[in-house]
């Protein structure tokens, strides 16, 4: 099983800025994609960014040139560095790894507990 800890989150002010970071561990064999979703009261999670082993990102339009998604493959630990935050950031933040167990095996997605992330206007 692949364990995934967030770290993080908190309570800023609008047009401030937060880093969050996600560590996963446990018995696997590769880590494809990690990435960062997001679910606010009364919506749909949906997707942040996202980064494969090889480093392309893919990033929802809402965030693009305020957040970036970096990834050290050693550690196996995804980073999401937003900048100039508004309230309508402020959800619940989740890390995800879509990883295999042993070569040549299924991939299997796997979810962090969340992570509080709260701006203030």
């Amino acid at each position: 099983q692949v364990q995934l800890v967030e770290a993080g989150g908190g309570l800023v002010q609008a047009g401030g800025s937060l880093r969050l970071s996600c560590a996963a561990s446990g018995r696997m064999f590769s880590i494809n994609t990690m990435g960062w979703y997001r679910q606010a009261p009364g919506k749909q999670r949906e997707l942040v960014a996202v980064i494969t082993s090889g480093g392309s990102t893919n990033y929802a339009d809402s965030v693009k040139g305020r957040c970036t998604i970096s990834r050290d493959n050693v550690m196996n630990t995804v980073y999401l560095q937003m900048n100039s935050l508004t309230p309508e950031d402020t959800a619940v933040y989740y890390c995800n790894a879509v990883a295999s167990l042993r070569p040549g095996g299924a991939e299997f997605f796997y979810w962090g507990q969340g992570a509080q992330v709260t701006v203030s206007s």
